[in-house]
This record gives C-alpha cells, structure tokens and sequence, in this order.
C-alpha cells in the first residue's frame, strides 16, 4: 500500500497501517474510507473512492486494488522484453503452441461474453446490457440490485430478477462445451468464470474444475447480520420453490429460516468465495496457456489474474473488443504494442465467443468432437490428448 500510492512510512499515523490489514469488501464503505484518510491515503483518491461508493456500489478496496495495479505495472521488473514464444499472434500460432508444447495445465477465464448467445445479457453493453434493462425495478442505481445492504432492505428486485436467470432457463452455449472439451481432453486445469449463470456446471464441468469468481446459482444461504455467526446453508430447490410464489413464498421461507436467503452470488460487500481465494494464486503461475473469453476485465480481483499467469504461459483474449491491455492492467496483454520484442506471448481473436472457440477446436483437429459435445449436450464420449493419456 506505502509503495502503490507514495505514502511513506513516517506520514502514516502509528498503527493505522495495522488497523488496515483488518479491512475487507465486508467492511462499510464509510468506515473503510475513515482508516485509509488515517493512513495518509491522498484527499483526492479519498474523494474518488467516496464518489464510486455512493453512484456505483464500488467498495474502496476495489479502487485500491486498481491503483495498485496501475502503480505495479510501472514499476514491475518482469515486463522485460522476452523473445517470443508463439510462432504467430493469433488461432493458429496458440493452436500450434498448445499442440507442440502438449499443454496440459490450461486455465480459462470467462465472463459474461461467453453467455451472450444463450441469450442472457452481458452487464455492460449500452442499450442491451443487463444494467441499462433494470429501470423497471426503480432502482436507486442498476449496481444496487446486486448490493447486499440494499438487498437487506428490499430484496424483491433480485428476486425477480433471479427468476428470470434460473438455471434452465436458458442452455449452454458452444463456448462453454469448449471449456467442457478441454476438460475431456485431459488438459484443462481449472476454468474461472465471472458468470453466476452456472451454465458451465450445466455444460458438463465437474465442481472441483470450475471457481465461480462471483458465485453461481449452485447453492444458497442466509444472509446474516452477524459476521461471526456459522453460515446457514439452505437448499437451492427450496429457495426455488419460495421465489416461484412471489412474495409469500420467499416472506415464508425468510420467517422460517429467520433472514432473507439468496443464492451463494457475491453481491457488492461481500467477500469472494473460498476457493477463489485458495486456488487462483496457485493455478495461475502453474498454468502453461491461458484463455480469456468473453469479459471486459474490468472488474477487480478477477481481472488480475492475467498478470497472475506464468511468464511462460502464452495468453489468448477471444472477444469482441480488445480488454486487459497492458496501458490498463498491471502485467496485462501485449498484443497491442508495436515495438520489437514488445510481445512475446499474447494474441486476441476479435470476434464473438462462439466463433472463435470453434476456430480455436478446428485449428486443433477437435472440430468434430466440439460439434458431438454441442449437438449431445455434453454426452459425447470425448478422446483424451495423446499427451494427457491416463
């Protein structure tokens, strides 16, 4: 924190730096912003973080996080020049790389991108996103319907919103049986989604490949007050079977379990789960390729897990618009830079998610096996890689 924003060990108050390691996304906005002024935070970045908070339900440790990243990218050692390691930056030149160099440790990051064409809406896109679509609740902001201290106090625009992206709504789409694919071929390591649509669990995933970043509609709890307290775990099909009789039903199912229960989504000011805690730092720098479908990477911590990546890894972006770059994430791509040796592992497939995970199987030699995953729903009976045989 001293080196990220120039504050200096003797103009930070005696204990305040003790008093911030206990500050978490579970701690008031309000609060949070008390002890990083103690600490000689800078009044400006004081001023943004109480902005963020107020309009757009962003906690101030999220806005640290981003400075941070910013200040790393500056000073970090490790983005030398590299001679490269992709005979070409794009489908082709990963394709070859994964097969040359029998990958078998692929990690996958995928947001809202990849969902798209099962027609769930993306957060972000003007117009058609999720955020630009919630006017309809009266909500004090579009944020606010996945803010926990708002939840507590009218929870009824979730609710229905939830109804609406249940689980089996909607299918998955041809990006997620390609992560499903990898699995099969023996060679996926771990896929990290920012999604709460559980569509990659429905594709075929097993749990122990796939960290919900965000959380997912997988299990629910109740939502309680005391911080301390035993979490309460409540079956998924019974808060179904409340939210499907509106409002008495989820009043009952509130009285009898004796709060509010929600699905296990991670809502502004609650912290991320456990096993994104435990895994991401180990997975990603044993990882040798990673795969960025379909997010903006916009979104702190998730989006620092690009830079997490082992420098030997090549990294792909397959989306519509270029994200991540390094001018704006700590140790993110290099597929934009011009100079030589500027990048030496990076590529981005513009396009939709869909095209380019089939461009991506074709290249491979696994088109036909992707299509008997899409057209069997995940049954197809998939060969292992020669290099990932059991």
């Amino acid at each position: 924190l001293k080196c990220c924003l120039g504050v200096t060990p003797a103009s930070v108050p005696n204990g305040a730096m003790a008093d911030l390691s206990e500050l978490s996304l579970d701690t008031p906005a309000e609060e949070c912003i008390d002890k990083l002024e103690a600490a000689g935070i800078p009044l400006q970045l004081l001023q943004i973080m109480r902005q963020l908070a107020r309009d757009g339900g962003v906690h101030p440790l999220q806005v640290l996080e981003q400075v941070s990243q910013r200040q790393r990218q500056r000073q970090d050692p490790e983005e030398e020049k590299r001679d490269r390691i992709l005979e070409s930056f794009d489908l082709d030149g990963v394709a070859r790389y994964i097969a040359e160099k029998e990958c078998k440790k692929v990690v996958v990051m995928c947001g809202a991108g990849i969902s798209t064409s099962a027609g769930i809406p993306d957060f972000r896109t003007p117009g058609t996103g999720l955020y630009d679509n919630l006017q309809r609740f009266n909500l004090p902001r579009a944020e606010a319907v996945f803010d926990i201290a708002y939840f507590q106090r009218s929870p009824a625009a979730f609710y229905e919103l939830a109804r609406e992206m249940w689980p089996g709504t909607y299918d998955p789409t041809p990006a997620h049986f390609f992560i499903k694919l990898l699995h099969d071929k023996g060679i996926l390591l771990r896929c990290y989604t920012q999604n709460i649509d559980s569509l990659e669990r429905q594709a075929g995933l097993p749990e122990d490949k796939l960290i919900a970043a965000h959380g997912n509609f997988d299990k629910a709890h109740v939502v309680q007050s005391d911080e301390e307290a035993p979490e309460i775990e409540v079956g998924i099909e019974e808060l179904k079977a409340a939210l499907d009789r509106g409002e008495e039903g989820w009043q009952a199912l509130r009285r009898e379990k004796g709060g509010l229960v929600k699905p296990k989504i991670v809502f502004f000011g609650e912290s991320l789960p456990e096993n994104f805690l435990q895994n991401h730092r180990r997975d990603l720098p044993d990882c040798d390729l990673l795969l960025v479908l379909g997010t903006s990477l916009v979104v702190a911590p998730f989006n620092s897990l690009v830079g997490l990546a082992a420098r030997s890894a090549p990294r792909l972006l397959v989306n519509r618009e270029p994200a991540g770059t390094s001018d704006e994430l700590a140790r993110g791509f290099r597929f934009h830079t011009t100079g030589e040796r500027e990048n030496w592992r990076d590529a981005w497939h513009q396009g939709d998610c869909d095209s380019g995970c089939k461009a991506l199987a074709s290249a491979l030699g696994w088109g036909e096996e992707l299509d008997a995953l899409i057209e069997s729903k995940g049954a197809s009976e998939i060969h292992r890689a020669p290099w990932a045989a059991l």
